[in-house]
């Protein structure tokens, strides 16, 4: 049957769930990181999701999964995506498998985002309320590795890069947590981003250029793994990123997580030390993985991004008041 309008439902209605890192603007919502998600619950048949997509450059990259069904993969090249089911009661997810880190993605107007303006339903169906996320709270910072460039293969555009295969994301599902996953492409402490991305303590607490990152609770567990890119690194500038973390959020757990091919590793431990504050704890990853673990020597394949979340899952464990899922 052909699609007949019905409801509109904006992004920011209570029925539809958004997590990850989201600005909300006038009739969207805006997320340039990949592990952002969408969720929401609907009866009918078939629904579009909609997009503002003027001026991208570069179409972001899609996961959608409706029900128990295998993920589909998804480019936004268009304003409309429509889905179709059975009649009944559907759970439908989208998550951002990757925002294209070589294009301009923090100053608006932007070259690739995922802009989402709602949903449009057929007139035979309606959006239901679902049950909002539960567990911890945990937000991750990091760069092209936290994004999941290159998982999939040695593609350095978004074919290769998987931010659902990350250990950032794995991390997250184990203690079914709702999880901020922020990758930024070759972006570290000093070191500015790909995409026009400022360094990290530079970006952290904004979505995007001029769209503070608000949140209304606190998060239980900072995991902060910036630095390889650093040619260089002194202990002073990553206390101070670290100090920045923490006068945003006074109760939280922050996870200092060194790189993993153990680069700056003394000097991370030494600034964390500096800081002689209990609830910042520094976690040596050094050896969790290995360059054969990698598909470019570098960035972890997604076997490798296995390993990093069996590691690091116990460690937080160790170190923090997260406890596994089941």
């Amino acid at each position: 049957m052909p699609f007949e309008p019905g409801e509109v439902v904006a992004p920011s209605d209570p029925r539809i769930v958004l997590e990850g890192q989201w600005g909300q603007q006038p009739g969207v919502a805006i997320t340039v990181n990949s592990g952002s998600r969408i969720s929401f619950s609907f009866a009918g048949e078939s629904v579009q999701l909609l997009f503002d997509t003027a001026g991208l450059t570069v179409a972001p990259h899609l996961w959608i999964t409706i029900d128990d069904g295998a993920p589909v993969l998804h480019l936004i090249e268009n304003p409309v995506i429509e889905l179709t089911a059975p009649t009944g009661r559907h759970q439908v997810e989208v998550v951002v498998k990757d925002v294209n880190e070589h294009v301009n993605r923090w100053n608006p107007p932007f070259e690739c985002a995922v802009v989402f303006a709602g949903l449009l339903l057929d007139v035979n169906s309606r959006v239901r309320l679902s049950g909002r996320p539960g567990g911890p709270r945990i937000e991750f910072y990091g760069d092209s590795i936290t994004q999941g460039v290159r998982s999939l293969g040695t593609h350095s555009e978004s074919e290769g890069a998987d931010g659902t295969t990350t250990y950032a994301y794995l991390t997250a599902r184990a203690f079914g947590a709702t999880a901020h996953q922020v990758g930024f492409g070759s972006q570290g402490i000093i070191k500015p981003g790909n995409g026009e991305v400022p360094p990290g303590p530079e970006s952290f607490g904004w979505n995007f250029a001029g769209s503070p990152a608000e949140r209304v609770t606190a998060p239980d567990v900072v995991v902060l793994n910036l630095g390889v890119n650093d040619e260089t690194l002194e202990p002073e500038p990553y206390a101070a990123y670290v100090a920045r973390v923490r006068s945003a959020y006074p109760e939280t757990t922050i996870v200092s997580l060194t790189p993993f091919n153990g680069k700056h590793a003394d000097t991370i431990a030494a600034a964390v030390k500096s800081l002689d504050d209990p609830n910042v704890v520094c976690i040596d990853s050094t050896g969790w993985i290995t360059e054969d673990d990698c598909t470019d020597l570098v960035h972890p394949s997604v076997a490798g991004h296995a390993k990093i979340a069996a590691h690091l899952i116990p460690a937080l464990e160790t170190h923090t008041t997260l406890r596994r899922r089941g």
